[in-house]
């Protein structure tokens, strides 16, 4: 970087904070590639005093969160994952923005944190030239130092040090003993210690894309050139790369195999789904005996009264209807855990590029695809990553036919009450773990068959590359995964509390009205809430459904799974007499199999979220692209929902 240039010592008046307007903490960015373990050292730093929003204009998250010094606060803020500062895709324009303090809705950091991939260093170096050209105080930070000592590699920080002209610290992410000097870089903001060094600022064209002085270099050559001076800088810092482990080694030549690396994946799946089923009983049948249980004990505690009518029959048997599935949804976020921490995910990625290209997309695209598994909001915010402004629509388009969590209690409501639970292939797999699997793939073909038509004809164009470092494989973290699943948790319960509550209560309302001249409440079909549902019934009776099914589509509008709460709901309060009422076995005795599979093949495809629609206008810009998914989504549903009921 600088030849072992020194840093002048930045000096810090106290009562000032280190450039950051009074009476504010300072402010330092954490800064890396992706995969660097960036993240993990924020959620170490930081631990449960983390706030997430967006920043303002874009859909790029913000995350922030304050560590607690004896010399006084400091606010930490997460930059999104970035290999350079070019604006070549929204995550880096944001980064360089916030970096040199022309991001709306935030003030420029007075310190950098830069961390970097210990065993990836001859490529993550590449980002350390923009970022510390900036002159903005900093730390560098090498993670992995155990895996670049258990795989035998070798660095000197202390010469990488003066290469750079900042303080440079080899640590574990993992292991809160060794951030020590990212403790004492913090603590110095306060206190203008020796370790807040102002790195020099080196003028050259292709720091900052837009910033720089002189004429840009063309974006190849700009690559190239800081490839070779990131490898020249390691070289200087007696870096030597670890080996590659002869278990990884060995793994790859199976996993990355081009028969049996898609048969092992397809198994993995299989595992999946089965346990979804196999394990999640007894934690189900344990959540359900526990919902009843205080439902009875509250029925015989209250008089009877339309207090008691609203919280047994409304909110009981419609939140709790949806309750019974978390044990469900987190295993399977289990999994995804498990399987992106070990680094095998990444492996599933270059899995499926073989059969994206085929389809027009880029490989970057399975990662937001992949996210969508979770929820279709994220997965399409976090398209911003694919760079083709065609892909990133493409893959913004096709997101919402990945089968989402929302979607998970509607098909395991269904699947239990409609498919036996029969061995298919021994005890390892049953008929109920392979029709849902089965509605998963059916999800898949579709996303795949629209982005094939769409790169055919409206966003048609060429194929980019996909490269991607695979990490190593590694012992997934029991913190880092129970973190993700209480997150999860939270989320489920959030929505549960904030959207099935109150549509449940709502749809209670709807079931008391109007009220008979003697105050009696009418029979539910003869209600306001049957009302609308009959309104609808003559346009979804060719699809097998009644005016019951009716009113949970209109209502899972706001939610996929709210339609769970509504049937749990309507169905409540028609069987409030009935002690031992089931929703399962309701649904037997009101629908055939022909209108439960048009009922499953509805949610596959219909895009029964107003959330995505949102997200969707504000990442494309308009109403366009919107309109248009939505509709050919209700569409494709429509037809598919009719054709399954009509066969069956």
């Amino acid at each position: 970087m600088n030849g072992g240039t020194p840093s002048a010592t930045l000096v810090v008046d106290p009562a000032e904070g280190n450039g950051a307007a009074q009476g504010r903490a300072p402010l330092v960015a954490l800064v890396g590639p992706p995969n660097s373990g960036k993240s993990t050292l924020f959620n170490h730093l930081t631990g449960l005093r983390q706030r997430v929003a967006n920043y303002p204009g874009v859909t790029v998250e913000r995350r922030s969160g304050q560590v607690s010094l004896p010399t006084g606060p400091v606010e930490v803020i997460d930059l999104p994952g970035v290999h350079g500062l070019s604006p070549r895709s929204l995550d880096q324009m944001v980064t360089r923005d916030v970096l040199l303090g022309e991001q709306e809705g935030a003030r420029q950091p007075d310190a950098v944190v830069l961390v970097l991939d210990a065993t990836q260093l001859n490529s993550h170096l590449m980002v350390a030239e923009p970022v510390l050209g900036l002159g903005l105080p900093a730390l560098v930070v090498l993670t992995m130092a155990d895996e670049l000592d258990r795989r035998e590699g070798a660095l000197r920080v202390s010469r990488l040090s003066g290469e750079l002209g900042v303080e440079v610290a080899l640590v574990n992410a993992r292991d809160r003993a060794t951030l020590e000097p990212v403790h004492r870089f913090l603590k110095a903001l306060h206190t203008g210690g020796e370790e807040v060094r102002a790195c020099p600022i080196v003028v050259a064209a292709d720091h900052v894309e837009g910033h720089g002085a002189g004429r840009p270099l063309p974006m190849i050559d700009l690559f190239a050139a800081r490839r070779e001076r990131a490898r020249a800088l390691g070289r200087s810092a007696g870096f030597q790369a670890p080996r590659l482990s002869r278990s990884t080694q060995r793994l790859d030549a199976l996993v990355l195999h081009r028969l049996w690396g898609p048969l092992i994946f397809a198994g993995v799946v299989a595992l999946v789904f089965q346990a979804i089923f196999a394990w999640a009983v007894p934690l189900m049948d344990g959540t359900e005996a526990a919902i009843a249980a205080s439902g009875d004990l509250v029925r015989t505690v209250l008089p009877e009264s339309w207090f008691r009518s609203l919280l047994i029959d409304g909110v009981w048997a419609g939140v709790g209807s949806v309750v019974v599935f978390l044990p469900q949804i987190l295993i399977l976020f289990l999994f995804i855990a498990v399987l992106e921490d070990s680094g095998y995910m990444a492996r599933a990625a270059v899995i499926a590029d073989r059969l994206m290209h085929r389809v027009g997309l880029q490989g970057k695209s399975f990662l937001p695809l992949l996210s969508a598994y979770a929820c279709a909001v994220p997965a399409i915010m976090s398209a911003r990553t694919v760079e083709d402004e065609r892909d990133r629509i493409a893959t913004i388009f096709v997101a919402p036919f990945m089968t989402c969590s929302a979607r998970l209690p509607v098909y395991a409501l269904l699947i239990a009450a409609f498919i036996p639970a029969q061995p298919m292939l021994g005890p390892f797999f049953g008929q109920r773990a392979a029709v849902l699997v089965g509605l998963y793939a059916l999800g898949l073909v579709a996303a795949i068959g629209t982005a094939a038509i769409l790169k055919g004809t409206l966003l048609k164009g060429r194929p980019v590359p996909f490269v991607m470092e695979l990490p190593p494989y590694r012992l997934p973290s029991v913190r880092s995964v129970g973190a993700r699943l209480l997150d999860r948790a939270k989320v489920f319960v959030r929505r549960v509390g904030k959207v099935i509550l109150t549509v449940t209560v709502v749809l209670w309302v709807l079931t008391q009205l109007p009220v008979t001249p003697d105050g009696e409440t009418p029979p539910i079909s003869d209600s306001a809430l049957g009302r609308v549902g009959h309104v609808i019934e003559p346009v979804i009776e060719p699809l097998g459904f009644d005016w019951r099914i009716g009113i949970g589509l209109v209502t899972s509008l706001a939610a996929r799974e709210v339609i769970v709460g509504t049937l749990g709901t309507i169905y409540g309060i028609e069987n409030q007499d009935s002690q031992d009422f089931e929703l399962q076995a309701a649904l037997q005795r009101d629908l055939d199999l022909g209108a439960a599979v048009a009922l499953l093949i509805f949610f596959v495809f219909a895009l029964q979220c107003m959330s995505t629609v949102a997200v969707m206008r504000r990442e494309t810009g308009g109403w366009r692209w919107p309109i248009l998914q939505f509709t050919y989504m209700l569409l494709l549903a429509y037809v598919g929902a009719w054709a399954a009921n009509a066969i069956l």
